[in-house]
């Protein structure tokens, strides 16, 4: 029978600077025994690129001449495109299991997350919505914008992981690896080089403008024009109380499952 909506745990997940994305897979390990689970980190600097970029013959070159250069750029399990990581910006990652598909669930995973995110900014009086900007780097019509929608720019990008679980062939059971990257206080001009820098590597032909992509800091600046003090611990906390009171989306969740190697985007 269907269960109530089940509340996030938060837990503490190692980061570490070998390979910051390490932790999803441990995301996933809890939410195959029925947790809802939710993890906020910040990872060093570096970039981080889906495994489709495999196709690009001078990844690996590129990828070690970056690491040389203290910007390590690692592989992920989710889809879209090239996203910065470092200091001033905020992952959320959010794990649980569901009954469905990709095709029936996936809208429902976007519009979940990115409610977290908007209520966190709607608490710092910013008002953010869904829709693509182009220009931006990992550009998809679910990040999350600032500004109205001929000068919105993104603020947030989002992206999810499926991985079917065995033993459930009648009503197919998953878990869903749900990841948003806030821009909090991070350099937009310095993010935006580095990931165009890299493009050009790797010869992707990609190019991204700073101008299209905004900062938590930016914009609060825009509406009351003074910084604000230990901006990353504000809205580190104010996410930390918007996940803690938010369930997982509507499913029916069963008893603990077994995982399985079969996995979709």
């Amino acid at each position: 029978d269907p269960t109530p909506h089940m509340p996030f745990d938060l837990v503490d997940a190692d980061v570490d600077t070998i390979d910051p994305l390490a932790a999803e897979q441990d995301l996933m390990a809890l939410a195959t025994t029925g947790r809802c689970v939710a993890h906020l980190w910040q990872a060093p600097r570096s970039l981080v690129v889906p495994r489709s970029y495999r196709r690009f013959v001078a990844l690996e070159r590129a990828r070690a001449k970056f690491a040389q250069r203290g910007c390590p750029v690692f592989l992920r399990l989710s889809g879209g495109g090239l996203v910065p990581q470092g200091p001033g910006i905020l992952n959320l990652s959010l794990a649980y299991p569901v009954h469905g598909t990709l095709g029936e669930m996936s809208e429902a995973v976007y519009q979940h997350l990115c409610s977290i995110l908007t209520q966190a900014l709607g608490t710092l009086g910013l008002h953010t919505h869904c829709q693509a900007v182009h220009g931006s780097f990992c550009d998809g019509r679910s990040n999350l914008a600032w500004g109205s929608a001929q000068n919105a720019r993104k603020i947030a990008g989002t992206a999810q992981y499926w991985r079917r679980v065995a033993g459930h062939a009648a009503a197919p059971l998953h878990v869903v690896l749900a990841h948003a990257v806030l821009l909090v206080s991070a350099d937009t001009d310095e993010i935006t080089r580095r990931a165009n820098a890299f493009e050009e590597a790797i010869g992707s032909g990609r190019r991204y403008l700073s101008e299209r992509v905004v900062s938590v800091q930016q914009a609060l600046r825009h509406i009351d024009g003074a910084p604000v003090e230990r901006l990353d611990a504000q809205v580190m906390a104010v996410l930390h109380d918007c996940v803690a009171a938010t369930a997982s989306p509507a499913n029916d969740q069963s008893k603990p499952v077994k995982a399985a190697p079969k996995s979709q985007r």
